[in-house]
Protein backbone atom coordinates (compact mmCIF):
# COMPACT_ATOMS: atom_id res chain seq x y z
CA UNK A 1 0.00 0.00 0.00
CA UNK A 2 1.09 3.51 -0.65
CA UNK A 3 -0.05 6.65 1.13
CA UNK A 4 -1.94 8.87 0.81
CA UNK A 5 -5.17 6.90 0.94
CA UNK A 6 -8.49 8.18 -0.21
CA UNK A 7 -11.08 8.73 2.55
CA UNK A 8 -13.64 5.95 2.66
CA UNK A 9 -17.24 6.48 1.63
CA UNK A 10 -19.72 7.02 4.46
CA UNK A 11 -20.39 3.88 6.48
CA UNK A 12 -24.09 3.21 7.18
CA UNK A 13 -23.44 1.97 10.74
CA UNK A 14 -20.25 2.10 12.79
CA UNK A 15 -20.11 0.37 16.18
CA UNK A 16 -17.53 1.61 18.69
CA UNK A 17 -16.59 -0.80 21.48
CA UNK A 18 -15.33 1.36 24.33
CA UNK A 19 -16.44 4.99 24.29
CA UNK A 20 -13.67 6.60 26.33
CA UNK A 21 -11.27 9.23 25.01
CA UNK A 22 -10.36 7.38 21.79
CA UNK A 23 -13.68 5.66 21.15
CA UNK A 24 -15.66 8.78 21.97
CA UNK A 25 -13.42 10.81 19.66
CA UNK A 26 -13.96 8.26 16.87
CA UNK A 27 -17.70 8.72 17.27
CA UNK A 28 -17.54 12.51 17.37
CA UNK A 29 -15.21 12.69 14.36
CA UNK A 30 -17.23 10.17 12.36
CA UNK A 31 -20.43 12.14 12.92
CA UNK A 32 -18.87 15.58 12.41
CA UNK A 33 -17.16 14.55 9.16
CA UNK A 34 -20.06 12.52 7.77
CA UNK A 35 -18.02 9.30 7.91
CA UNK A 36 -20.87 7.35 9.55
CA UNK A 37 -24.61 7.80 9.26
CA UNK A 38 -25.17 6.01 12.57
CA UNK A 39 -22.80 5.35 15.47
CA UNK A 40 -23.55 2.74 18.13
CA UNK A 41 -21.58 2.90 21.38
CA UNK A 42 -20.85 -0.31 23.30
CA UNK A 43 -19.42 -0.42 26.81
CA UNK A 44 -19.69 -1.78 30.33
CA UNK A 45 -20.63 1.40 32.21
CA UNK A 46 -24.13 2.71 31.69
CA UNK A 47 -23.08 6.09 33.08
CA UNK A 48 -20.21 6.37 30.59
CA UNK A 49 -22.47 5.36 27.72
CA UNK A 50 -25.08 7.92 28.77
CA UNK A 51 -22.36 10.59 28.80
CA UNK A 52 -21.30 9.57 25.29
CA UNK A 53 -24.89 9.89 24.06
CA UNK A 54 -25.30 13.25 25.79
CA UNK A 55 -22.10 14.55 24.19
CA UNK A 56 -23.22 13.39 20.75
CA UNK A 57 -20.37 10.92 20.39
CA UNK A 58 -22.82 8.10 19.64
CA UNK A 59 -26.42 7.98 18.46
CA UNK A 60 -27.36 5.07 20.70
CA UNK A 61 -25.62 2.90 23.26
CA UNK A 62 -25.79 -0.57 24.75
CA UNK A 63 -23.94 -2.76 27.23
CA UNK A 64 -24.76 -5.81 25.08
CA UNK A 65 -21.85 -6.25 22.64
CA UNK A 66 -23.61 -8.85 20.51
CA UNK A 67 -26.60 -6.58 20.06
CA UNK A 68 -24.42 -3.54 19.40
CA UNK A 69 -22.38 -5.09 16.58
CA UNK A 70 -25.24 -7.05 14.98
CA UNK A 71 -26.07 -4.33 12.43
CA UNK A 72 -22.63 -2.75 12.12
CA UNK A 73 -20.78 -2.40 8.84
CA UNK A 74 -17.58 -1.44 10.67
CA UNK A 75 -16.62 -2.21 14.28
CA UNK A 76 -13.90 -0.18 16.04
CA UNK A 77 -12.58 -1.75 19.25
CA UNK A 78 -11.19 1.09 21.35
CA UNK A 79 -10.41 -0.68 24.61
CA UNK A 80 -7.23 -1.38 26.58
CA UNK A 81 -4.76 -3.72 24.88
CA UNK A 82 -5.38 -6.53 27.38
CA UNK A 83 -9.10 -6.55 26.58
CA UNK A 84 -8.92 -6.19 22.78
CA UNK A 85 -8.32 -9.85 21.77
CA UNK A 86 -11.36 -11.13 23.68
CA UNK A 87 -13.54 -8.28 22.39
CA UNK A 88 -12.50 -9.07 18.82
CA UNK A 89 -13.45 -12.71 19.38
CA UNK A 90 -16.87 -11.69 20.66
CA UNK A 91 -17.43 -9.25 17.81
CA UNK A 92 -16.39 -11.88 15.27
CA UNK A 93 -18.95 -14.28 16.72
CA UNK A 94 -21.82 -11.78 16.77
CA UNK A 95 -21.39 -9.48 13.77
CA UNK A 96 -22.67 -10.28 10.29
CA UNK A 97 -20.26 -12.38 8.19
CA UNK A 98 -17.88 -10.13 6.28
CA UNK A 99 -18.13 -7.22 8.72
CA UNK A 100 -14.88 -5.24 8.89
CA UNK A 101 -13.24 -4.93 12.32
CA UNK A 102 -10.41 -2.67 13.42
CA UNK A 103 -8.97 -1.55 16.75
CA UNK A 104 -7.09 1.32 18.33
CA UNK A 105 -4.65 -0.55 20.55
CA UNK A 106 -1.26 0.88 21.43
CA UNK A 107 0.46 -2.45 20.71
CA UNK A 108 -0.12 -4.54 17.62
CA UNK A 109 2.02 -7.69 17.56
CA UNK A 110 0.05 -9.89 19.96
CA UNK A 111 -3.35 -8.55 18.83
CA UNK A 112 -2.73 -9.23 15.14
CA UNK A 113 -1.06 -12.59 15.83
CA UNK A 114 -4.01 -13.69 17.96
CA UNK A 115 -6.42 -12.91 15.15
CA UNK A 116 -4.26 -14.58 12.51
CA UNK A 117 -3.95 -17.85 14.45
CA UNK A 118 -7.64 -18.53 13.80
CA UNK A 119 -7.98 -16.74 10.46
CA UNK A 120 -9.46 -19.75 8.64
CA UNK A 121 -12.43 -19.96 11.00
CA UNK A 122 -13.19 -16.24 11.11
CA UNK A 123 -16.56 -14.86 10.08
CA UNK A 124 -15.38 -11.24 9.89
CA UNK A 125 -12.39 -9.32 8.52
CA UNK A 126 -9.81 -7.53 10.69
CA UNK A 127 -7.06 -4.95 10.16
CA UNK A 128 -5.20 -3.63 13.19
CA UNK A 129 -4.70 0.10 13.70
CA UNK A 130 -3.25 2.55 16.19
CA UNK A 131 -4.17 6.24 16.14
CA UNK A 132 -1.17 8.01 17.68
CA UNK A 133 -3.21 10.59 19.50
CA UNK A 134 -4.43 10.85 23.02
CA UNK A 135 -4.27 12.52 26.38
CA UNK A 136 -3.73 11.68 30.03
CA UNK A 137 -7.44 12.48 30.41
CA UNK A 138 -9.93 9.68 29.94
CA UNK A 139 -13.61 8.99 29.41
CA UNK A 140 -16.12 10.37 26.90
CA UNK A 141 -15.96 13.76 28.62
CA UNK A 142 -12.42 14.11 27.18
CA UNK A 143 -13.45 13.07 23.64
CA UNK A 144 -12.62 15.51 20.85
CA UNK A 145 -13.87 15.47 17.24
CA UNK A 146 -10.51 16.90 16.11
CA UNK A 147 -8.33 14.45 18.03
CA UNK A 148 -7.09 12.63 14.91
CA UNK A 149 -6.78 15.62 12.58
CA UNK A 150 -3.23 15.86 11.28
CA UNK A 151 -2.07 13.02 13.55
CA UNK A 152 -0.57 9.74 12.38
CA UNK A 153 -2.57 6.52 12.49
CA UNK A 154 -0.65 3.32 11.83
CA UNK A 155 -2.47 0.44 10.13
CA UNK A 156 -0.88 -2.99 10.54
CA UNK A 157 -2.16 -5.54 8.02
CA UNK A 158 -0.86 -9.08 8.37
CA UNK A 159 0.82 -10.93 5.53
CA UNK A 160 -2.46 -12.58 4.52
CA UNK A 161 -4.66 -9.50 4.95
CA UNK A 162 -6.41 -8.69 1.65
CA UNK A 163 -5.24 -5.35 0.27
CA UNK A 164 -8.85 -4.19 -0.08
CA UNK A 165 -9.47 -4.68 3.65
CA UNK A 166 -6.37 -2.69 4.57
CA UNK A 167 -7.35 0.06 2.14
CA UNK A 168 -10.83 0.28 3.66
CA UNK A 169 -9.47 0.64 7.20
CA UNK A 170 -6.85 3.15 6.05
CA UNK A 171 -9.62 5.08 4.29
CA UNK A 172 -11.71 5.15 7.46
CA UNK A 173 -8.93 6.69 9.55
CA UNK A 174 -8.05 9.05 6.71
CA UNK A 175 -11.66 10.23 6.65
CA UNK A 176 -11.37 11.02 10.38
CA UNK A 177 -8.53 13.42 9.50
CA UNK A 178 -5.54 11.20 10.22
CA UNK A 179 -2.40 10.72 8.15
CA UNK A 180 -2.20 6.97 7.67
CA UNK A 181 1.02 4.95 7.56
CA UNK A 182 1.15 1.18 6.99
CA UNK A 183 3.63 -0.90 9.01
CA UNK A 184 4.13 -4.52 9.92
CA UNK A 185 2.91 -5.23 13.48
CA UNK A 186 6.43 -5.98 14.75
CA UNK A 187 7.80 -2.78 13.21
CA UNK A 188 5.00 -0.80 14.85
CA UNK A 189 5.82 -2.22 18.27
CA UNK A 190 9.53 -1.53 17.82
CA UNK A 191 8.98 2.11 16.79
CA UNK A 192 6.25 2.86 19.33
CA UNK A 193 8.31 1.19 22.02
CA UNK A 194 10.96 3.86 21.41
CA UNK A 195 8.67 6.86 20.90
CA UNK A 196 5.80 6.17 23.30
CA UNK A 197 6.23 3.25 25.68
CA UNK A 198 9.77 3.91 26.91
CA UNK A 199 9.06 7.66 27.33
CA UNK A 200 6.05 6.82 29.49
CA UNK A 201 8.12 4.46 31.61
CA UNK A 202 10.81 7.12 32.07
CA UNK A 203 8.28 9.85 32.91
CA UNK A 204 6.76 7.55 35.52
CA UNK A 205 10.19 6.71 36.93
CA UNK A 206 11.07 10.39 37.23
CA UNK A 207 7.80 11.22 38.95
CA UNK A 208 8.04 8.23 41.30
CA UNK A 209 11.66 9.06 42.21
CA UNK A 210 10.93 12.69 43.10
CA UNK A 211 10.61 13.17 46.89
CA UNK A 212 7.11 14.24 47.92
CA UNK A 213 8.56 17.14 49.89
CA UNK A 214 10.18 18.51 46.73
CA UNK A 215 6.93 18.76 44.74
CA UNK A 216 6.22 22.33 45.87
CA UNK A 217 9.42 23.39 44.11
CA UNK A 218 8.57 21.89 40.72
CA UNK A 219 8.07 24.13 37.71
CA UNK A 220 7.68 23.78 33.95
CA UNK A 221 10.59 21.43 33.39
CA UNK A 222 9.43 18.77 35.85
CA UNK A 223 5.80 19.13 34.85
CA UNK A 224 6.50 18.89 31.12
CA UNK A 225 8.74 15.88 31.66
CA UNK A 226 6.23 13.99 33.81
CA UNK A 227 2.90 14.98 32.24
CA UNK A 228 2.29 11.61 30.63
CA UNK A 229 2.90 9.86 33.95
CA UNK A 230 -0.63 10.98 34.86
CA UNK A 231 -2.00 8.31 32.49
CA UNK A 232 -4.03 5.35 33.76
CA UNK A 233 -1.61 2.99 35.63
CA UNK A 234 -3.47 -0.22 34.81
CA UNK A 235 -3.76 0.58 31.13
CA UNK A 236 -0.09 1.48 30.89
CA UNK A 237 1.06 -1.61 32.80
CA UNK A 238 -0.73 -3.72 30.17
CA UNK A 239 0.88 -1.79 27.31
CA UNK A 240 4.38 -2.08 28.78
CA UNK A 241 4.01 -5.79 29.50
CA UNK A 242 2.55 -6.54 26.07
CA UNK A 243 5.55 -4.85 24.42
CA UNK A 244 8.05 -5.87 27.09
CA UNK A 245 10.79 -6.98 24.70
CA UNK A 246 10.94 -3.70 22.79
CA UNK A 247 10.49 -1.62 25.94
CA UNK A 248 13.37 -3.48 27.61
CA UNK A 249 15.63 -2.91 24.59
CA UNK A 250 14.66 0.77 24.48
CA UNK A 251 15.28 1.20 28.18
CA UNK A 252 18.72 -0.36 27.75
CA UNK A 253 19.55 2.26 25.08
CA UNK A 254 18.52 5.06 27.43
CA UNK A 255 20.54 3.57 30.29
CA UNK A 256 23.66 3.45 28.11
CA UNK A 257 23.34 7.18 27.44
CA UNK A 258 22.53 7.88 31.10
CA UNK A 259 25.63 5.97 32.24
CA UNK A 260 27.78 7.99 29.83
CA UNK A 261 26.37 11.16 31.34
CA UNK A 262 26.94 9.83 34.85
CA UNK A 263 30.58 9.05 34.09
CA UNK A 264 31.03 12.50 32.54
CA UNK A 265 29.61 14.14 35.65
CA UNK A 266 31.88 12.12 37.93
CA UNK A 267 34.91 13.02 35.79
CA UNK A 268 33.99 16.69 35.29
CA UNK A 269 33.90 15.97 31.54
CA UNK A 270 32.06 19.00 30.14
CA UNK A 271 32.86 18.12 26.53
CA UNK A 272 30.97 14.81 26.70
CA UNK A 273 28.02 16.41 28.46
CA UNK A 274 27.78 19.12 25.81
CA UNK A 275 28.03 16.49 23.05
CA UNK A 276 25.12 14.45 24.45
CA UNK A 277 23.01 17.50 25.28
CA UNK A 278 23.60 18.89 21.78
CA UNK A 279 22.54 15.63 20.15
CA UNK A 280 19.43 15.60 22.33
CA UNK A 281 18.61 19.19 21.38
CA UNK A 282 19.08 18.40 17.69
CA UNK A 283 16.64 15.47 17.88
CA UNK A 284 14.08 17.52 19.81
CA UNK A 285 14.41 20.61 17.59
CA UNK A 286 13.77 18.44 14.53
CA UNK A 287 10.15 18.09 15.66
CA UNK A 288 9.56 21.82 15.98
CA UNK A 289 7.56 23.27 18.84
Amino acid sequence: MKAPWQPSSPWPTVAVVGVGLIGGSVGLAAKARGVARRVIGIGRSRASLDEAVARGAVDEATTDLARGVAEADLVVVAAGVAAIPALLERADAAARPGTLLTDAGSTKGSIVAGWERRRRGRRCRFVGAHPIAGSHRKGPVAADAGLFAGRVTVVTPATRTPAHDAQQVAGFWTALGATVVAMKPAAHDRVLGATSHVPHLLAAALAAATPAKALRFTAGGWRDSTRIAAGDPGMWADILLDNATEVTLGLARVLRVARRMQRALEAGDRRTLVEILARAKERRDALGS
